[in-house]
């Protein structure tokens, strides 16, 4: 049953790039395709994001990596560099998780 599943799997991906590549360049190269193919990545880290931050296998929840999160959108709305805005969302939910150990 695995197996299949990786392999149907794998197929599905390998026709998925087989029709991307099919696609003629007109098709392309018209702008509402361009933009939608620039926010697809955005889109989608947004997506994961939010799970590794909200979701606690299946509930929702509001912890000390939600205030780490907070504290990454401060740092990048000061235009902090990316190293400094993963710093400051790691000590924040680190001191936070000290400070109240439960959390």
């Amino acid at each position: 049953m695995t197996w299949t599943a990786i392999l149907a799997a794998a197929v599905g991906c390998y026709l998925l790039k087989l029709a991307g590549l099919s696609l003629p360049a007109r098709v392309l190269d018209h702008p509402l395709v361009e933009r939608v193919a620039d926010l697809i990545p955005v889109a989608l880290l947004a997506a994961l994001v939010a799970v590794q931050v909200f979701a606690d296998g299946t509930r929702l929840t509001l912890d000390a990596r939600a205030a780490g999160l907070g504290a990454a959108v401060v740092a990048l709305l000061l235009r902090a560099p990316f190293l400094v805005v993963v710093f400051v969302a790691a000590a924040t939910a680190a001191l936070l998780r000290l400070v109240f150990p439960g959390w």
